[in-house]
């Protein structure tokens, strides 16, 4: 029974991995005249389908919106009945459609025409009604559907969702979106707190460890304690960093010296301690903790001792 159960997985993965890389020979110059089209338009990219195509068209909005491609998603059922309402006079119109041929399509397109929005389609049959009537319309024909009974939409959604991401990609490319505007669209996520979050929106939660490098080892001891950072800085007079002490080198002490009266935070401190800017992006930090197998950085600005970044604020950010 389960040896029936992987080899038909297999085979649905093998059927739909042969459709999609049967699209390459249908990037042509339609395809390169839709991207352009869109990237042209004034308005927005309006995307509509029925049954399995139109969940696949929602899908494709929200990547289009989020790679910087303005998109709104259309039912063509709801089309024809007002939702048509939201075509603008500068808007591009994308039909998605396996056979091109779905009654509610038949409908929306003379619409579509009667507006004078130039209409696209991403449609598998290449002599159907809606790829003669659109504009441009790029190729999702497959030879195969995944399902048994070869009914069920699987190899033909995929390779309609393939073909979306070809163009979200491809617009991306021409609009030249960054890292940096990824990052707008996305600031609640922790794609895009990776991308923005730094290291001064992080490091002022925590509280501020540090001593003068004559401080006793009980002071020592306090601080770091009190302030539960598991590290405390040492400074001078002007606040400059001389150093840091952790939880470790208190240890190490521990272990070589039994004449601990004398002992003073000059005596323990390590002089080169691992320092961060406060503007530094916190994936950046987080990369510097990895690479020293370290879980605190100190922040400083100018020689200015700041604060403290402990691995605890990277991972509550979802930064790791």
């Amino acid at each position: 029974m389960s040896s029936k159960i992987i080899q038909k997985a297999l085979e649905t993965i093998q059927i739909e991995a042969a459709s999609i890389q049967r699209l390459s020979s249908f990037i042509n110059a339609d395809f390169e005249k839709i991207v352009e089209l869109i990237f042209k338009s004034k308005g927005r990219l309006i995307v509509s389908g029925i049954g399995k195509s139109a969940i696949v068209a929602q899908k494709i909005v929200a990547t289009l919106n989020s790679t910087g491609t303005p998109a709104l998603y259309m039912h063509a059922a709801d089309a024809i009945h007002g939702d048509l309402g939201m075509v603008q006079e500068d808007d591009v119109v994308l039909v998605i459609s396996k056979s091109g041929e779905s009654p509610e399509i038949k409908m929306l397109v003379p619409l579509i025409h009667n507006f004078g929005n130039p209409l696209i389609s991403i449609v598998g049959d290449p002599n159907s009604f809606l790829a003669n009537e659109s504009k441009f319309y790029i190729n999702t024909f497959v030879e195969q559907e995944a399902c048994p009974n070869n009914l069920a939409p699987t190899s033909s959604t995929t390779a309609q969702m393939v073909m979306g991401d070809a163009l979200a990609v491809s617009l991306m490319e021409l609009n030249n979106f960054s890292g940096k505007d990824f990052a707008k669209y996305h600031p609640g996520g922790n794609l895009g707190k990776r991308l923005y979050l730094r290291v001064a929106d992080l490091y002022k939660n925590n509280l501020v460890p540090k001593i003068l490098p004559t401080a006793t080892l009980k002071e020592v001891i306090m601080e770091i304690t009190t302030k539960r950072l598991g590290v405390t800085a040492v400074v001078d007079a002007n606040n400059k960093l001389i150093g840091i002490i952790t939880d470790g080198d208190l240890r190490r002490m521990l272990e070589k010296s039994n004449v601990l009266n004398s002992i003073t935070a000059l005596n323990i401190l390590s002089s080169s301690p691992k320092s961060v800017h406060p503007d530094t992006l916190a994936v950046e930090a987080l990369n510097l903790m990895r690479n020293f197998d370290i879980s605190q950085l100190i922040v400083v600005e100018n020689d200015a001792y700041l604060g403290i970044l402990h691995l605890h604020d990277l991972i509550r950010e979802g930064i790791i």
